[in-house]
């Protein structure tokens, strides 16, 4: 029996015994990638915390009036990078707020002032910097992208995300979590990561769970993110995310999903997904994150030694070596891996660029996992 068939339809996957849910995920994530979970190991820039958008969960995001609101120089930027690189990091992600410059006058005169129009052209130049003058991999967060930006990007990274988060349109009217944010419309979403499949980009997505979408809006959402990547083969891998709340965000007293529901999540996840898709869930907003394993995970995604979670910046990252302890107490081996995984390694000249490609020979051993594996020699 196919094991991802034994559950068909929503109300299954709803309702179905849990235990039995999480077992099957992990017999399908173990034939698909053994024994190993995954981790990267980053360091984190984000360029600007302004943005259009007001969702209501985010902390990250900043009013340009704000004393806080910030565009970080190339200076600052390469500082980071190199703090990064001290400490054993290959990834290096950007995280920024979406096209803040369409919105506030502010934010234009902030990227005039560097000689730029436009964020997503000062991000490109940004990556380039990264992959000129130091040992790293950029990594780009940008949200929606049009064609002609996906391409500019895709020269100089090796990789780029962008939460799908929910396909639940209730969400964007008066009082729903993105009320107001043009580029949480979900057919944008939709339209981005499509682009990024017939660009042949190694993409990242995922759910945020726990704003206010259905068991049913959550399995059509990743039956979607499935759908495109059979028809493009670019999602490399697919965060589950949980909400957590905040005391300075719209939803502050919003209850965040229970470890149970994380679980289902995490489980259903692995079934609907072709195996293929590597499945993560972010050790740092739980302190129940081990459990995460038996529910089908293979990989916790970037995890920096040096600088903070800024989207939760609440919630410490892991120390790696505790990690990597409590990872072998479940029986698995915790493996260092690049942005990029090893199966679009293996087709550089549709998935890379040659500087990325370049850059990723330096980086990986011959399976494709970092060859330096860091958390392995402390």
């Amino acid at each position: 029996m196919n094991i991802q068939r034994a559950f068909c339809d929503i109300e299954q996957l709803k309702t179905a015994d849990l235990g039995t849910l999480m077992e099957r995920a992990s017999l399908v994530r173990d034939a698909q990638w053994g024994k190993n979970i995954t981790y990267s190991r980053k360091v984190f820039v984000p360029l600007t915390n302004m943005c259009r958008d007001t969702c209501g969960y985010c902390t990250f995001v900043k009013h340009p009036k704000s004393k806080e609101a910030f565009l970080l120089t190339p200076e600052q930027v390469l500082k980071i990078a190199r703090d990064g690189e001290r400490e054993g990091c290959k990834e290096l992600l950007f995280s920024l707020g979406e096209k803040p410059e369409r919105r506030y006058k502010i934010a234009r005169n902030a990227l005039n002032r560097l000689g730029y129009h436009r964020l997503t052209d000062y991000l490109a130049d940004m990556c380039s910097m990264v992959l000129e003058k130091t040992s790293l991999l950029p990594h780009v967060n940008a949200g929606t992208l049009d064609d002609e930006e996906i391409k500019k990007l895709k020269l100089v990274s090796a990789s780029m995300g962008m939460m799908l988060e929910t396909l639940s349109r209730r969400l964007t009217r008066n009082g729903g979590a993105h009320f107001a944010c043009p580029d949480k419309i979900p057919i944008q979403r939709i339209r981005t990561m499509e682009r990024m499949g017939r660009n042949d980009v190694p993409f990242t997505t995922g759910l945020l769970i726990g704003i206010g979408e259905t068991w049913e809006e959550r399995i059509e959402a990743l039956q979607t993110i499935n759908t495109c990547h059979r028809r493009f083969g670019h999602v490399q891998e697919v965060i589950i995310q949980n909400f957590t709340p905040k005391s300075d965000i719209l939803m502050s007293s919003h209850p965040e999903p229970t470890r149970d529901e994380m679980l289902r999540a995490i489980a259903i996840a692995r079934l609907i997904l072709d195996p293929e898709i590597s499945l993560q869930a972010p050790p740092n907003l739980s302190d129940r994150h081990i459990d995460y394993i038996a529910a089908g995970i293979n990989d916790w995604g970037g995890i920096s030694p040096i600088t903070k979670d800024y989207i939760n910046p609440e919630k410490d990252w892991p120390e790696i070596r505790a990690l990597n302890k409590s990872t072998i107490s479940k029986g698995f081996s915790l493996k260092e891996r690049l942005t990029v995984y090893p199966r679009y390694q293996r087709e550089p000249k549709r998935f890379l660029s040659a500087r990325a490609m370049n850059r990723v020979n330096e980086l990986a051993g011959q399976d494709g996992l970092a060859k330096r594996q860091v958390h392995s020699e402390i």
